[in-house]
């Protein structure tokens, strides 16, 4: 704590946590090219993937990657946080963010995955 009761994080310590947090931006759009890229060229094999699979596959991703990015500005405002009570509300609106977001996401995968479910089992014709 510095002399006047102010939470510090020492500069070695924060400049090493800002160039971890750039790597980890850095990688996590790698993986989310990548992910893209595999998700587009099972599309593309046609009769294999169905359009359920599809928007299921579709929205997993996008989840997944509106997950990643909240994790990664939590992370982030982590860093510029100025004390520990300031710590302490950015990680409960962080988590209280996290739980409704998430239980969004799964309404509405389990509505897309039951769609992709009774497109299945239509009859053809």
């Amino acid at each position: 704590m510095s002399e006047d009761g102010r939470f510090e994080i020492p500069k070695e310590i924060r400049s090493m946590a800002e160039a971890s947090f750039e790597q980890a931006r850095k990688t996590f759009e790698k993986f989310l090219a990548s992910a893209q890229q595999t998700a587009g060229s099972l599309e593309e094999r046609g009769a294999t993937v169905r359009a359920g699979a599809k928007d299921v596959s579709s929205k997993a991703i996008a989840y997944a990657e509106k997950n990643v990015q909240a994790s990664l500005s939590y992370a982030e405002s982590l860093l510029k946080a100025r004390d520990l009570a300031e710590l302490m509300k950015l990680h409960s609106d962080y988590v209280q963010g996290q739980m409704r977001s998430l239980a969004e996401q799964a309404s509405e995968m389990g509505q897309a995955v039951s769609r992709a479910a009774i497109d299945v089992v239509k009859p053809k014709g």
